[in-house]
């Protein structure tokens, strides 16, 4: 490819290589591996008032990996869902399932009834472990599946044998969190655990190539899809976020929060396998809805050096108050994912913190890292950054030219070693999405200097209004930076007038706040067609268990739109 095609790499830092080793390791268990060896009794997770080192996680997840392979007698390959939030089991569940050569199925516990079916019935997965919280769940739909085995683990069951029972006992009797439920022949992750350790585990053959997740896609634009993300995806796109930031990162020093979700992409490949293999403590935050909680982990842990978040969690921390409570002194990198960072949060979180969030970009086909803003950033860009090493990225205009202008807008498109292995047992899906080697993202982006990217917004977002493309992310990073509302979001809803019309939901931040007020602010900063023609405030925007704002729902035919003017 000519230079002039990676016009990104004259803005890479000095520290930052062109490419990187796609796979250091042979596979994820060998990374596991090295890590315990590295940092041994340095403590790698921590949740709520318990922790493991790095060589617990190894002697458990070994167990773990023991009992699949004794107990149940799964085979490399076997699939084998992990329902739960955020707890000491995760890890210990993942690198088990993966040392005995399984490939895991991430799910979301929040997920209905039917939403669960779907998910474990495509997959085909054979074995699970859930919260027992969301049991009552599974059992409703697990006759429509092929599970044949089931662990089942509690809040508490890593916390140690006092504390674990009381903790499971006040979730259980106190706050009666866990519905009854039925499901007969299951175990207990504790029981799977002491049965592990009575045989050695026996290592298994895994090549880069291998499956290691299926990990689905949000399904916001239609049936979720299965992708096929090997041990050579996930390790080659560690390798290219350390490409990137490993100039700043101090090895077996940090102290990260994770507070995102590890089931989903984003936190996995990052705040799981990224902060383990550089040697970080990961203080795991099981429900951060719970703020008053939260907050008291917070004050815990306020020594923290490294913070990922999507932009709600980064305006609920403004909007609650929390830098009053708990000063950061220690905190260096902060990195945004999962959706776009609106400016106004930004610039609010730069007051509060002194430090700039760091944008990125990924999507599941890509493991998901795609690009990120380098550590060197001075200031808020408003873009994605820059594609990581080793990665080739390109714009894509509506009539099939590839461009390289700056601000012409087209779909972004990407290829690297990261790039899933298709969607599991949907070749057309999987030949829709992949364009000469590069994968589409569904994302319109324009090129600006250097060769930063910004995305414009999503194709199946973007609102006609008597002609005019507008995008609602425009929209929305401009009602970000008034202060008297603290979240947004941009639909377009059916016009007789001019095809469709721009509504705008909000939640107000100063109760006086009226709808001519905040529509007399947007025309100081928008062009007449992109002035919202309907604005309703709402108390609650609708999310994703990651707090991706949910416009689909928003779109629904059943609301009801005022005309106000």
């Amino acid at each position: 490819m000519a230079a002039e095609q990676r016009p990104w790499l004259q803005s890479y830092p000095p520290e930052v290589p062109h490419t990187i080793d796609p796979c250091p390791f042979a596979n994820i268990p060998d990374l596991l591996d090295y890590c315990a060896e590295r940092y041994d009794d340095r403590t790698a997770f921590i949740n709520m008032f318990g922790s493991l080192s790095f060589r617990q996680v190894q002697r458990e997840a070994e167990q773990f990996a023991s009992f699949l392979q004794y107990q149940w007698h799964l085979k490399k390959g076997d699939k084998i869902a992990v329902m739960m939030p955020n707890l000491l089991q995760y890890p210990v569940v993942i690198f088990g399932a993966l040392k005995a050569g399984l490939t895991v199925v991430n799910i979301n516990p929040l997920y209905t009834p039917r939403e669960l079916q779907v998910q474990l019935a495509d997959s085909g997965v054979t074995a699970i472990v859930v919260i027992a919280n969301f049991a009552f769940n599974l059992q409703k739909v697990i006759a429509g599946t092929r599970i044949k085995h089931i662990i089942i683990t509690e809040v508490g069951d890593s916390l140690g044998l006092v504390r674990g029972h009381l903790v499971n006992f006040a979730v259980r009797f106190i706050r009666r969190m866990v519905p009854s439920f039925f499901l007969p022949g299951s175990v207990t992750f504790r029981h799977a655990l002491r049965q592990g350790a009575h045989q050695p585990y026996v290592p298994v053959l895994l090549k880069p190539d291998d499956i290691a997740y299926l990990q689905y896609t949000g399904g916001t634009t239609g049936q979720a899809k299965g992708a096929m993300l090997s041990h050579g995806n996930i390790l080659s796109n560690i390798s290219q976020a350390l490409g990137m930031y490993g100039g700043i990162i101090r090895r077996g020093e940090e102290k990260a929060l994770t507070a995102l979700p590890l089931y989903h992409i984003f936190a996995h490949t990052i705040n799981l396998m990224l902060f383990f293999a550089i040697g970080a403590s990961n203080v795991l935050i099981t429900d951060p809805r719970n703020f008053k909680s939260f907050v008291a982990d917070l004050r815990r842990h306020h020594d923290i050096t490294i913070l990922t978040g999507v932009n709600t969690l980064f305006n609920a921390l403004i909007l609650k108050g929390v830098f009053d409570k708990v000063k950061f002194n220690h905190l260096r990198l902060v990195i945004g994912g999962g959706a776009a960072v609106q400016s106004g949060v930004e610039e609010r979180f730069y007051r509060e913190t002194g430090i700039h969030i760091l944008e990125g970009y990924g999507l599941t086909e890509c493991s998901p890292l795609c690009c990120v803003n380098p550590p060197n950033a001075r200031s808020f860009t408003g873009s994605i950054g820059l594609p990581v090493p080793s990665t080739l990225a390109r714009i894509v205009t509506p009539d099939g030219e590839v461009t390289w202008d700056l601000n012409t807008p087209g779909e972004l498109e990407f290829k690297g070693p990261q790039v899933m292995q298709g969607y599991y047992n949907r070749p057309k899906e999987t030949e829709h999405v992949m364009h000469d080697g590069y994968v589409r993202t569904g994302d319109i982006a324009v090129w600006l200097e250097g060769g930063y990217l910004k995305i414009i917004d999503r194709l199946k977002d973007m609102i006609l209004v008597s002609g005019f493309n507008v995008f609602p992310s425009e929209i929305e990073d401009v009602v970000s930076r008034f202060e008297r509302v603290s979240e947004c979001a941009v639909v377009g809803v059916p016009s007789d007038k001019t095809g469709e019309a721009i509504k705008l939901y909000a939640v107000k931040r100063d109760p006086s706040l009226t709808e001519e007020e905040l529509r007399t602010y947007c025309r100081g900063f928008l062009t007449p067609y992109k002035i919202p023609h309907y604005i309703e405030f709402v108390d609650i925007l609708p999310k994703s268990a990651i707090g991706k704002v949910l416009r689909r729902y928003l779109r629904e035919p059943n609301r009801e739109h005022r005309n106000d003017e």
